[in-house]
């Protein structure tokens, strides 16, 4: 029963963060669920369940341990210091002033095991700094998926060299970076109301199954469960393991899990397809066999485009292709004639997991006054807001949608998902708040993957200096979704008169695909960049020198310059090519689209003298608060600190989703419309405003110091056009970008696909290792043309972020299925292997800031771009070292020993 004693239940002392405390605990209670529930310090964060992550650290006398796994009874008359007690630690200093974090969930783990190392570095070596290889070690058990590495290093060291021994709160670029670092930020899973109930999800354990039957009275009937409702599909067909069937509110956890084992469902079996080659062989099993074809969108769309379905495959979708005969001319006849400038090869990629390290999360709860009120990880405050009023039935105005801190997002959490559904109608049956967060098994199982893929290639190269010919066709498996783009992205690199451009998806039993930065982005690359580079050889021309006549893209132009340049790619040749380690040195080109949100607005007001910007957009990380708050404070020449930010709350003028790097190119034009519209009303009542106004002399503050209660909205405004016809570019006039818009993004009318691309040119420099097949990434060069930077400190995390991302993808990651059930075998972060701090190699930034002047603001987003061709790079540098071509992902070594020796592996 819910309310019965736990076994060997026993109260223990405990001093918490210097103070003295008691727990309740049993044989079974961990350590951060006392921390956590029953002292409230949430700052101690539980992401993997399993002691893999690093983030659930606190120090027991002193020494480090992973809380999620230290049985509570053990912390009986011991001292215990969690995140909120380093709080005016010299780490925590450094932390926030090297920008040592991103959305931050992983921090507070890394903040202690670093405080750790600190304290016993400098009495152990006065005076010295530790190497970056002693902070590795130190720091080997700690995970970060937005890749903080490279400055938590440098943090870690300067903490040691006394640089931050002053006392002062933890300040730094990151606007929220004092909350991150102390535990102070709360997310989601952090939240707790009175009388909250937990909330869980029964899955399928079948690939393929019809529900005939499902019965919640049973788990109703156990005392402590207050609601049980059925997630099942309209269809009543179930399509994947881990698939939701119900789900239940109940007192506890543990009261919970036996109402769902209480639940009895009835299958009835059907016959399952798993992977690309099942899905298409000769008489498979089909996913959607009855009924209308009603698949979830896998990409930033609102569907696949209308294409043929032939069995599970829907497509192709060909709507970018341009000169689609002349193209299968022009191969058909090189192909004949044998020409050694026409390559033809097969590209396949593996899933890459999301894995953000706070779960998929929602708390709901139904106000007495009728207002339903959302807390939820996610990337699209506004969006869910209007999606749940629709869910619900309710009024707009009586929904209301928060997320103050988002634990990492990139693409997973850009709709109303599945434990918002359960979450809302668990709320609504039991009449109390209900909290609904996956574990690290339902996150890899079903909380997304960037869709695996099989491109193939062909592309031929003109007489002259041009592209001649291209076709790509692209397969992806996105489980039960559709509408992924892939090859149609070529058409946005090298220019040519004959591509054709084929995009299909193939659906199997498995989970949803989703957006993953980029979608479609860095596959498209690892096939096309290594076609270009393969093609360079056959020439006998240098890489960046044939990519530099092919691609007219302005700023690119200028990265090719810079990246040529470059020692590393200067003297590649003296690289040592033969004996055991092999190095060598690859580059990548990428461009993405320059993406803005129609309706963005942001408030703009002045409180008690002090500046207050506000919009419904949220931060998972990539810096939204500190663009609002730099952008106004430049403006009227304060400091940021200055300006009060508020967001992640759906009350406030609508702001854009954070995906497809449209957040900044949002915001920042909207707020500086806000700044000259108050600027503007604030001149209309004082001789030094508009002193100010029109250039001469002042100080704002001394203006805004009598101000209270003044505030304006704007939305964001138009580009210049004016300056826009100026901007050159190898797409204008033909409507090229707004087509492929409207093909990725057709699940809003507030797109808008502005003039001109981001760009990116990368070099990689790898090492291979030819007796275990281990490749490492040595040094990584990622030059960037996005414009001006908004806030470069968080413009260089953004990008080294999604470099670590990038090289993870190459080398490690992989989605592993059962291939009969599509069970997913790497479920935990033990299994499923994403880059560590030791992984990480020193990354080299460029930035070219020209090419944007008619933007307002003049910068537009990068973390998208960044990513693209990073894959494709450390491919082309594997290559170069050792002369086979990587054709499959990710680079595991069992792969590179295969092709060393002429031999094949999967």
């Amino acid at each position: 029963m819910a309310d019965q004693p736990r076994t060997n239940d026993a109260e223990i002392k405990i001093l918490v963060n210097r103070e003295p405390r008691s727990a309740r605990v049993d044989d079974d209670t961990l350590t951060a669920e006392v921390l956590r529930e029953q002292l409230g310090l949430t700052g101690t964060k539980v992401v993997c369940a399993a002691g893999v992550c690093g983030a659930c650290t606190v120090l027991l006398d002193g020494e480090p341990v992973v809380s999620c796994l230290l049985p509570a009874r053990a912390l009986a008359d011991r001292a215990v210091t969690t995140v909120e007690g380093t709080a005016e630690h010299p780490v925590a200093r450094a932390f926030a002033a090297h920008n040592a974090l991103q959305c931050g969930f992983c921090t507070p783990g890394f903040v202690v095991e670093a405080t750790a190392l600190h304290d016993r570095w400098r009495a152990e070596h006065p005076g010295e700094v530790p190497d970056r290889a002693t902070v590795e070690a130190a720091l080997a058990g700690h995970l970060c998926r937005c890749g903080a590495y490279l400055e938590i290093v440098e943090a870690v060291q300067a903490a040691c060299a006394g640089r931050f021994d002053d006392p002062g709160p933890p300040t730094g670029p990151r606007r929220e970076a004092g909350a991150k670092v102390t535990g102070a930020a709360a997310y989601t899973v952090d939240t707790r109301y009175s009388g909250q109930l937990t909330g869980l999800i029964l899955r399928s354990p079948h690939p393929h199954a019809e529900l005939s039957g499902l019965d919640l009275a049973p788990a109703l009937a156990i005392d402590g469960v207050r609601a049980a409702v059925s997630l099942a599909p309209e269809d009543g067909v179930l399509r994947y393991v881990g698939q939701p069937v119900a789900a239940v509110a109940a007192v506890d956890e543990p009261t919970a899990r036996r109402a769902l084992a209480a639940i009895a469902p009835r299958y009835v079996s059907r016959p399952a397809v798993v992977g690309l080659d099942a899905a298409r062989a000769p008489g498979a099993a089909e996913v959607y066999a009855t009924g209308r074809r009603r698949p979830p969108n896998a990409g930033e769309g609102a569907g696949a485009t209308p294409a043929p379905w032939r069995g599970n495959v829907h497509g192709p979708a060909a709507a970018l292709s341009v000169g689609r005969r002349k193209a299968r001319q022009r191969l058909d006849a090189a192909r004949a004639a044998g020409d050694p400038r026409l390559v033809e090869a097969v590209f396949t990629t593996a899933a890459q997991s999301h894995t953000t390290l706070e779960p998929h999360a929602t708390v709901a709860w139904f106000r007495p006054d009728g207002t339903l009120e959302v807390q939820v990880s996610t990337q699209a405050v506004a969006h869910v807001a209007a999606d749940l009023a629709r869910f619900t039935g309710l009024p707009k105005d009586k929904v209301r949608v928060r997320a103050e801190h988002v634990g990492g997002g990139f693409g997973a959490k850009g709709t109303m998902g599945t434990e918002t559904r359960a979450a809302v109608l668990l709320a609504r049956a039991a009449k109390a708040p209900v909290g609904v967060a996956y574990d690290r098994m339902e996150e890899l199982t079903d909380g997304g993957y960037r869709p695996p893929g099989r491109i193939e290639l062909a592309l031929l190269a003109g007489d002259g200096d041009t592209l001649s010919a291209l076709r790509v066709a692209a397969y992806a498996d996105s489980g039960i979704a559709t509408g992924t783009l892939v090859a149609g992205l070529a058409r946005l690199m090298y220019p040519a008169d004959a591509k054709e451009l084929l995009d299909y998806d193939v659906v199997t039993n498995t989970a949803p695909g989703k957006p993953f930065r980029a979608p479609g982005g860095p596959l498209l690359s690892f096939a096309l960049e290594q076609g270009i580079d393969e093609v360079a050889g056959r020439l006998g021309r240098d890489p960046i020198v044939l990519r530099r006549t092919w691609d007219p893209h302005p700023p690119r132009q200028r990265l090719y310059d810079w990246a040529a340049t470059l020692p590393a790619w200067r003297d590649r040749g003296e690289l040592p090519r033969t004996g055991r380690f092999r190095r060598g040195v690859g580059v990548a080109a990428a461009n993405w689209l320059y993406l803005w949100e129609h309706g963005t607005s942001v408030e703009l007001a002045v409180e008690r003298g002090r500046l207050v910007v506000a919009s419904a957009t949220q931060d998972m990380g990539t810096g939204s608060r500190s663009v609002l708050a730099g952008t106004v404070a430049t403006a009227f020449g304060l400091d940021p600190a200055e300006v009060e930010v508020r967001l992640g709350d759906s009350r406030l003028p609508v702001g854009p989703l954070s995906g497809g790097s449209r957040t900044t190119a949002s915001i920042g034009p909207a707020a500086l419309a806000a700044v000259a519209r108050l600027q503007q009303r604030l001149a209309q009542r004082d001789q030094r405003a508009r002193d100010l106004v029109d250039g001469r002399a002042g100080d704002w503050r001394a203006v805004l110091a009598g101000v209270d209660g003044l505030r304006v909205t704007a939305t964001r405004p138009p580009d210049d056009r004016r300056r826009a016809r100026s901007v050159a570019s190898p797409f204008a006039g033909t409507g090229l970008i707004g087509l492929a818009v409207g093909t990725m993004m057709r699940y809003t009318s507030k797109l808008h696909a502005g003039r001109g691309s981001t760009g990116a040119v990368h070099v990689a420099e790898v090492e291979v290792d030819t007796r275990f097949g281990h490749v490492r990434v040595l040094r990584y060069h990622a030059g960037t043309a996005a414009g001006r930077l908004i806030e470069p400190r968080l413009a260089e995390a953004q990008v080294r972020g999604a470099v670590i991302q990038g090289i993870g993808w190459a080398l490690y990651e992989e989605r592993a299925l059962d291939p009969t059930t599509g069970r997913v075998l790497t479920a935990g972060l033990e299994d499923y292997r994403i880059p560590g701090i030791a992984d990480t190699p020193e990354i080299d930034l460029h930035f070219d800031t020209d090419g944007f002047d008619h933007v307002p603001g003049g910068g537009v987003g990068l973390g998208e771009v960044a990513t693209i061709p990073v894959a494709a790079a450390v491919a082309n540098a594997v290559r170069d070292a050792t002369g086979v071509r990587p054709y499959d992902l990710p680079i595991r070594p069992d792969r590179v020993l295969a092709g060393l020796s002429g031999a094949v592996t999967a």
